[in-house]
């Protein structure tokens, strides 16, 4: 049955909006109730997957992605992102073989390049893939692409070769060394291979190798494999801009063969540079500049002035310097120094952050991780906009700290992720929290430390880094979130909800409204019969008069008391609801579940007549709701009220019958029959039904079964009527009732 349009619309526009801030519980909640009205639509499930993946709840994401490509297997997002799911729960063997399926679905649409993508991906998760590393040589040497061709080929043979298979190791090798009858390498393991001697696996030459020691893990567990970090100036990307510049500009002058008293001057200032002598070094390049205008130089006055406590003169020389984009990280970092010391905040933050991304940007692994740390860093640039001088100072010295030391290339990512983490838990004002919190970069060691812990399953150590973390930063509310993640999964629900509720009223206290029904209602799906915590959130969102929220909270808390056995507090709690849904104008189909439900408990306490008032109120709300109708009629059989069941039967009938609906009167009045057999008003309808779809067996059943309930009542001329149906029905023994109408005088 097709459901509500409209609520689906407004249940997935609630779930991108959700999902937009970041908010991924609210995302999940929105789109499921979008599933729950179309429950075959593929984009609900889509993006309820995404929901779950970025909740880190894989299990669930798994399930849901395997179902939205069941509605709609020519698509291949569902499949692609099931493969980034196992990939992550560390089911790599699976995950190759989705990645595999996902490229079958790209050839079906002549996407060659998308395919071969996924392929790639699958021989990176399995190596050995025999099958693969054929599509992928053949793939490429269609595209044209010899150099990667060649390298597949002789993948192949290497995989061919492990598997004892040695003919075909040698054939694919030959086949390689058709596109380029002189690749060493492919001559060298044709060599081994006919010899016996050992075979090398090529080395792809588009993909650096990477070192273990280049790996770090995000906060969500997953391998972030960059460019490998090196040492780092202890002084930050200006530090490291100045060093850069120094060569670029030397270059610069020797190429140019310009040694004039500009150029002499250049290289006599980059000289006392080098040996520290930045007094004397800035007075050169200001000589230097009047005949000499590179970015180089003014990337080198401008970060000694600002050493040299001079600020103000600084900035307009490493503005020039930022347009070139060698320089632009070092650039950003002087110009966000400057107006620290200028205590210019707002300005100070933003080139501030403008370096740490263009710093975290330059160690990227391809492009499709810059544009991820650009959406990341534009979000941070928009959280920090309007904020207080007092919290930008806060955050503008955690930056400045950051950007210096010899490891602050690593601190960098690891901020970064955990201010993504920030952001995807609490919000903007998680972020804006964990940068003004004291001791904020030891804070973010432990919770990087915490997180690493709960990936390892290393439940005791991390309640230990817990517990260290709130000593120096009590009030930091996602350390004690953590701690109540700890609980939950060393089985202490109890103690669990506990904290969570406490972190909720906390940030209540904050009027932090937001942070604090999101995590009730995490809670909620963890424990969703605790009437605590349902009631904490009520209380919530009637402060905020968030009130269609609120009444779908009242009703699934009525529905956790009955739930629980207490049969009066759910009733007296659907009326709760009902009043609410009447003051501020509810939707009919909302208020009409509540008086169903109220409806439910009131049979349940044989209150018949109060139970008949509600379904005759919802009938007035929705004429074309059938169970309403449904549950009228048996009310009034059991009451013993025939004329008026009969009459309710009639209008439900005439609603089927103006619909065309043949089979839902049959299958009514069967089921009736069965339950009132004495009823000759049932009867006679089946009766009538069944002559209608010619189903004369069944229609003389059930007139003869009419027929003798109306002799037992001494209806003698309607028993007599009956008769006459069933005779003109001509059914075996016709005599028998030709008699029995002859002693009934017809």
């Amino acid at each position: 049955m097709a459901g509500n349009q409209d609520a689906y619309e407004q249940a997935m526009n609630a779930g991108h909006n959700a999902a937009w801030e970041q908010k991924w519980s609210e995302a999940i909640t929105a789109y499921g109730h979008a599933i729950q009205e179309f429950p075959n639509d593929p984009d609900g499930h889509i993006h309820l997957g995404l929901s779950l993946l970025k909740a880190n709840r894989l299990d669930d994401a798994l399930k849901v992605y395997t179902r939205a490509h069941q509605l709609t297997k020519s698509d291949p997002i569902p499949l692609e992102k099931s493969a980034e799911v196992l990939e992550m729960m560390g089911r790599l063997r699976e995950a190759a073989q989705q990645y595999v399926n996902v490229s079958e679905v790209y050839l079906g649409q002549r996407d060659l390049d998308k395919a071969v993508g996924n392929w790639k991906q699958a021989t990176r998760l399995s190596p050995g893939f025999i099958s693969v590393h054929a599509k992928l040589a053949q793939a490429y040497e269609r595209m044209g692409d010899k150099r990667r061709a060649i390298y597949e080929y002789m993948m192949l043979g290497v995989n061919f070769h492990r598997a004892g298979e040695n003919e075909k190791a040698i054939k694919a090798v030959q086949r390689a060394l058709r596109l380029d009858r002189k690749h060493a390498h492919a001559l060298n393991m044709l060599h081994a291979l006919e010899s016996g001697g050992t075979v090398t696996p090529p080395v792809a030459e588009d993909e650096p190798n990477r070192q273990d020691s280049s790996m770090s893990f995000d906060l969500l567990g997953e391998m972030d494999e960059r460019k490998n970090i090196g040492e780092a100036h202890p002084l930050g990307p200006i530090g490291e801009a100045m060093n850069e510049a120094l060569g670029i500009l030397a270059a610069y002058v020797m190429e140019s063969g310009d040694l004039d008293s500009s150029g002499s001057s250049a290289l006599l200032a980059m000289e006392l540079q080098r040996q520290g002598q930045n007094d004397e070094a800035i007075a050169a390049y200001q000589q230097a500049e009047n005949g000499l205008r590179h970015p180089a130089l003014q990337l080198n006055l401008g970060s000694l002035l600002v050493l040299a406590d001079q600020p103000q003169e600084a900035i307009s020389h490493l503005g020039e310097a930022a347009m070139l984009p060698e320089l632009n990280g070092g650039a950003f970092h002087g110009l966000g120094l400057a107006y620290f010391k200028l205590n210019k905040h707002k300005q100070a933050s933003r080139y501030l952050i403008q370096s740490l991304q263009a710093v975290d940007t330059s160690l990227a692994s391809d492009m499709d991780e810059i544009q991820d740390l650009s959406d990341v860093y534009g979000q941070l640039l928009s959280t920090l906009d309007g904020r207080t001088d007092e919290s930008l100072t806060a955050i503008n010295r955690r930056f400045t700290n950051l950007l210096q030391g010899k490891d602050w290339k690593q601190r960098i990512s690891e901020t970064r992720r955990q201010l993504q983490e920030a952001m995807r838990v609490g919000g903007e004002q998680g972020v804006v929290d964990i940068l003004v919190t004291t001791h904020s970069d030891r804070l973010t060691q432990s919770v990087s430390q915490i997180d690493r812990y709960l990936r390892q399953g290393l439940l005791t150590l991390a309640i230990e880094e817990a517990h260290y973390a709130a000593e120096y930063a009590p009030y930091y509310l996602p350390v004690h979130v953590r701690m109540a993640e700890i609980m939950m999964r060393e089985g202490r629900v109890r103690q669990a909800i506990n904290k969570y509720n406490i972190v909720a009223k906390t940030y209540l206290v904050r009027g932090e409204n937001d942070r604090a029904a999101s995590i009730l209602g995490e809670v909620l799906e963890m424990a969703p019969l605790d009437i605590e915590v349902r009631s904490s959130l009520i209380e919530l969102l009637e402060a905020e008069e968030r009130w269609d929220e609120a009444l779908d909270q009242y009703t699934d808390l009525a529905d956790t008391y009955h739930q629980l056995g207490d049969f009066d507090m759910s009733r007296n709690t659907y009326a709760l609801a009902e009043r609410i849904a009447n003051r501020v104008d509810s939707s009919p189909e909302k208020l009409v579940r509540i008086k169903h439900r109220m409806a439910d408990i009131d049979q349940m306490r044989l209150d018949i007549r109060k139970a008949q008032r509600t379904y005759e109120e919802i009938i007035e709300l929705d004429p074309e709701d059938e169970r309403a109708r449904r549950m009228l009629i048996d009310l009034n059989y059991r009451q013993g009220n025939q004329v008026e069941a009969i009459k309710r039967l009639d209008q439900l009938l005439s609603r089927y019958a103006k619909q065309k609906q043949v089979n839902r009167i049959m299958q009514l009045l069967e089921e009736l029959v069965t339950l009132y057999p004495n009823d000759t008003g049932l009867r006679s309808r089946l009766a009538a039904i069944y002559r209608q779809l010619n189903r004369k067996k069944e229609a003389v059943i059930q007139l003869d079964a009419l027929g003798e309930l109306q002799l037992e009542a001494g209806m003698h001329d309607e028993a007599a009527h009956t008769i006459r149906q069933i005779i003109a029905l001509n059914p075996d023994g016709v005599e028998d009732y030709k008699r029995l109408l002859a002693q009934l005088g017809g």
